[in-house]
Parts: C-alpha cells; structure tokens; sequence
C-alpha cells in the first residue's frame, strides 16, 4: 500500500525536479483490443471508420471518424438535456451514425477513451492508502464500477448493438485530440486535467500520426483539482463552476498567493508540483478540501447561492495567478525539452481562457492551438485519432494551415423543412425569408437593442456557443450585459459575455494578432476603444466595478479591460460572419455579444423545440431558427406544468 503523498509524479528531470522522472519512450504506450463476438480486427484498413466514446466522468460524447475527417461529434446532454451528463452517451452515438449515413454494421471499430481496469485500479489504491476514513465515498462509488463502468465492450453491445472490435487508448485520448486536429503537422502538446487514469498533466510531442508521451504528472497533484478546490471554496459547483472562478478574479486582490505557494504547494522550475494533501479532502472525503484550508482562508466554503463576499474574489485572483504561473513554467520547459514551435493544448485546464491568453502572450511557442472540447467530451476524439493512426497504422493527413475541426460544427442540423413541420405542429407564427432579407432584418433589430436567439445549421461541439446556437446582443449597450445575465441567462450578474467579432477585424478592437475561433484566448479591448476610469471609480472594490462603462463595447469588456474573444471566419461560419457584417453596415461595429444559447443549468439547445422552449421562458424578444425569424409579441400563450427552473440543476 502506498502512501498518497508517495505517489510517483512525474513532469520532466530539469533542475529543481528533484523527485519527478522521466518517462521514457521505453515506457510506449500499448493499446488493449477487445475483439467481441464476429469482430473483424484488421490493422491497416484503407479507409477505416470509427467511433469514438467518453462517458463516466462528466460530458460524456461520440466522434465519428471516416479515413482520418472528423464527420461528427456531440456530447450526450445535449440530448438528454441534462448538463454535464456522464452517462453512456447513446443518443450522441446515434447522432454521429445518422450524420454518416450509416448504422453500427458501417463501424470498423470502436475506441473508448480510457482503460476502465486502470482508473479503477487507482481509485481502489487511493482509498486503501486513507482508509478508514476514505470508505463512505468508496461505498458510494463501487455500485457503478461493479454495475456497469467495468463492462464497457457489454455496454457498448446493449446500447448499440455493436459487436465489433473495442480499442482502448493508454492515457493518450487528450494528447490525441490536442494534436491531431491541430493545424500543424508536427507540435508539442500539454495537457491539464483533473484525473483521468493516473496522469494529470502531461507532455509529449507529435508528428504526423504518432502522439508520443515523455513525462506525466500523476494523481493525487493536479492543477485541475487544485483550481476545483478553490471552485468548491468559493461555493461554486465543482466540474461545473470553474470558468465562474475564472470570471470572479478580475474582481479580486491576490491577496492569498504567498499562503497558497507556503502552504499548499511545492512547485518546482518545470512547473512540476507536489501538493499538501493535509489541506484537501478529495482523496477519501466527500468535500474538496478540509478543516486546515478553512484554517488557513478564514472560514469555511460559502455556501451555495448565498452573496459573493471580497474573500471569494480574492481566492479567485490569486489560484488564478497561481495557476497562470505553473502553465507557464510547465510550456517553458516543454519548449526547452522537445524544442517545438509550436504548442497544442489539451485537458479541463486548457478551457481556462485567461491562461491561455497569457500564455500567448510570453511568446513561449510562437503558436498556440486549443482544443475546443478540451474536457472530457474531447477524449472521444482522441480516443477515435489513437485508434486511426496508432492502432490502424493510417497516415497523417495533408495539412494546409487551418485546424480539422471545422470550426468545431460537428453537431446536428435541423433543415428549414423540418422548421417549418416544428412550427406549424406548435402554433408559432414566423416569418420566412431569403437570406439577405433575414439577415438585414436581424441586423436592425440588434441595433435596436433586441435580445436575438439564433439557431442555425450544425450545433457547436465543446462548451461554446461559437454562432449556430447562440443569443446574440448588441454589445454597444452599457445594461446589455446585466439584462442578458439576469433577465435571459438567469444567472450571476458578476459574469461577463464574450464578443464575436469578424476575424478580419479583430485587431482593429482587441490586442491580438491570431485568431481564436473557439473563444479560448482572452485579449485586451484596445487602449484607443477604451474609456479612462476617474478617480472615484479606480477606487471601486469588487462587485461595485461592473457597471462602469469601461470601452465602447460595454456589454464584453470586463471589469480588467479584458475580452473572451471570438474571431469568426467566413469560411468556417459563412452565415454568422454575413450577420457580423451587416450589423456593422448598420451601427459601424463588428461585434456582437455572443452567449451560448440556454439558461443556468441547462445544455445548450439541441433541437428547434429547445431553442423555441427558452426563447419562451426567458426575455428574449426574437428568435431567428434557420430562415424563420420568430417575435416574441407575436407567439401564441406559452404555458407549462410546472415550474422549469426545477428540472435544471444550477451550475
């Protein structure tokens, strides 16, 4: 039995590493095959189709893969309508098999994302290590492991009726989706996780079709669980809660960093770190973290709901800047071991935008490339990528310059004839019109000062509304931000929204000289949009900062003049950058506030009776599915059984 403390980390052998290790390329990683009744296992298959599955943890997803092209992937709770969901993701698989044109019998395989035996294998060891205090959790987790997390190729086989041949990845799946989608042909890649199997970060290099593994930072030290702590503390929930911590900094001090880095942590140069597990609680516990982190942050976590307090945007600024810190440390030494230009990101961690921007910043690479379903939805496309190319034997695709993704539309469409079927089933009165007319029409309205819900073709795979299920605003307007957070959203009013803005004219308002499509970099609003603070408001604390005006975009500047930003290429979405362009015909801007389309606690909509559902429920005024452009004064009473907000649980 092993000691939780003792548990090997490894995250390269630089100075200062002192107990971290190499893990050498002695140590490949294997793939495990499971060939089911009838399977056909054939390495080397010219065009091979595959399925790729995450479920178990949270944002369970299927990808599918033809010949090496991403053709489809979703994540399960945009169907099920339940955030987050973790269950085997039947309805998403189903999906992608629709969106290919074929059934389970068109599969040459089947690549779940991790090894079930080894995760369990680690939760086992952790609990041994702490017990017996770590047996109520281990009670509560045991029942799924033996009931079905264990049986994956039997799962597989009931819910899909496939029995063909299961691949199961060794710890690569998010090495696998950073690298492989990437534009460039060859890279370094960093992950940042909470846990998977037994690594929490790790680094490697790829090349062509090969992902290649060379030090990993193992459970129980990991950034993600470090910053989820912090989540817990501050009364957000955790997996779920972490970009609202990212939000929450700008209005806060550093002021805990010295307790954080004394007490909490041994970092080291490599960005290597072991972390003092006297003061967390999720080894064993049901609690993120324990007595001595109320200790030593003065109090207990905030209970959920209850008003934010300075101590909350405090913690938030200072694990913020703890864990820009130890990215930077960590890139710069995968730069100086692989001597990569280029640097591709992976992992829960990598979804922290703040970061990400800094990152891009110091000029560690010279570019950056960002999964945009970097959690776990993402490790269905890893896990598909390891079984094309490392299993399969399949060569690198051409690259030209531009990611594989799509724009990360990968999702399902809904045709203007099946609009109008939903529509005339339901008693909603909208409007068809041609393009040009819709979009002029839209573009009016927003400067108007309308709320816009906007739903069109394939739906976004990843966390982001990037303009196929998003509501839209004017961000020109001082109360946009307010209005759409608590009236539409339904949520904290702290939290700000992210522009999308024609990637032709980014530079012209924000600091930044690349794009980011998928709304993971954060950049300044240039100094020449912004608006002085006087003296009195410089001198504002917290949440008193939000209402001041701070550029000519109000509605996406946050309270440190900075912005979550979206470029939006024509090629990638042509009918949103249409509508950027024309409202700035119209008002002379080329952003809007772009806001994933769903209230608190729900997934983003799916279908046009999701997005038709919250267009009703909340204070949007228009609604535009496809071609139909739909008024809200115009629809027909909208009444339901009972009361909505208890089918969602808050995030």
């Amino acid at each position: 039995m092993r000691d939780p403390e003792s548990f090997t980390a490894r995250l390269g052998d630089g100075p200062g590493a002192g107990r971290h290790t190499e893990r050498a390329s002695r140590r490949r990683a294997h793939l495990a095959v499971f060939v089911g009744p009838g399977g056909r296992y054939s390495p080397g298959l010219p065009v091979a189709t595959i399925l790729g599955i995450s479920a178990y943890y949270h944002d369970s997803a299927a990808c599918l893969l033809r010949d090496g092209e991403i053709v489809a992937a979703a994540q399960e709770e945009r169907f099920s309508r339940v955030k987050h969901d973790h269950r085997f993701p039947e309805h998403a698989a189903r999906a992608c098999l629709r969106e290919a044109g074929i059934g389970v019998d068109g599969l040459d395989c089947v690549a779940f994302y991790d090894k079930p035996f080894l995760k369990l294998d680690r939760i086992l060891e952790t609990h041994l290590a702490v017990a017996p205090r770590g047996l109520p959790a281990f009670i509560r987790a045991i029942p799924a492991w033996l009931g079905e997390k264990l049986w994956v190729p039997d799962l597989i086989s009931r819910e899909l009726g496939y029995r063909g041949p299961i691949v199961f990845p060794d710890h690569e799946s998010h090495a696998a989706s950073a690298f492989f989608p990437s534009p460039f042909p060859r890279a370094a890649f960093l992950t940042m996780d909470g846990v998977g199997e037994w690594a929490t970060s790790s680094w490697g290099v790829g090349n062509g079709n090969r992902v290649e593994m060379m030090a990993e930072l193992q459970f129980p030290h990991s950034l993600g669980l470090l910053y989820s702590a912090f989540t817990y503390h501050a009364g957000f929930k955790v997996n779920s809660g972490e970009y609202k911590v990212m939000g929450l900094a700008p209005y806060g001090e550093p002021r805990y960093v010295r307790a954080i880095r004394e007490h909490l942590l041994d970092l080291k140069e490599d960005g290597s770190f072991r972390m003092n597990l006297g003061y967390f609680d999720y080894l064993g516990g049901l609690r993120m973290t324990s007595a001595e982190f109320d200790r030593l942050f003065g109090g207990p976590p905030r209970e959920p709901e209850t008003p934010l307090t300075q101590r909350e945007m405090d913690l938030a600024c200072s694990i913020q800047e703890i864990t820009e810190e130890i990215v930077l440390r960590m890139a710069r030494h995968v730069r100086k071991e692989t001597g990569e230009r280029d640097l591709c990101l992976a992992g829960g961690v990598a979804l922290n935008c703040v970061a990400n921007g800094k990152l891009l910043r110091a000029g560690v690479f010279d570019r950056l490339w960002i999964q945009p379903a970097a959690g776990d939805a993402g490790g269905a496309v890893g896990a598909a990528y390891v079984a094309h190319h490392h299993h399969l034997g399949a060569p690198a695709r051409v690259k030209t310059g531009r990611d594989l993704l799509h724009g990360a539309f990968l999702g399902p469409s809904h045709s203007d004839d099946a609009i109008a079927d939903f529509l005339a089933t339901r008693g909603a009165r909208g409007d068809r019109l041609e393009e040009t007319a819709l979009l002029h029409s839209v573009a009016e309205l927003l400067a108007e000062g309308k709320v816009v819900g906007w739903f069109q073709g394939r739906m976004e795979f990843g966390p982001r509304a990037l303009g196929n299920r998003s509501i839209l605003g004017d961000p020109r307007a001082p109360d946009m931000q307010k209005r759409m957070n608590l009236a539409i959203k339904f949520r904290e009013g702290f939290r700000p929204f992210a522009p999308a803005v024609l990637a032709e004219k980014a530079a012209d308002w924000f600091e930044i000289d690349c794009e980011s499509p998928y709304m993971l970099l954060v950049a300044d609003v240039k100094k020449e949009r912004q608006r002085p603070m006087s003296g009195d408001q410089q001198r504002l604390w917290g949440i008193d900062k939000l209402n001041v005006t701070r550029s000519d975009i109000p509605a996406v500047t946050h309270v440190d003049y900075s912005a979550r930003l979206q470029t939006v290429h024509r090629d990638d979405n042509p009918r949103f950058h249409a509508l950027l362009s024309a409202f700035e015909a119209r008002t002379g801007c080329p952003v809007l506030v772009n806001t994933s389309f769903n209230v608190r606690g729900e997934p983003i909509v799916e279908s046009p009776a999701d997005a038709y559902t919250c267009f009703m429920r909340t204070g949007m005024d228009v609604l535009v599915l496809g071609s139909f452009l739909l008024r809200k004064e115009a629809q027909p009473p909208f009444e339901e059984s009972e009361d909505w907000r208890r089918r969602h649980v808050l995030d």
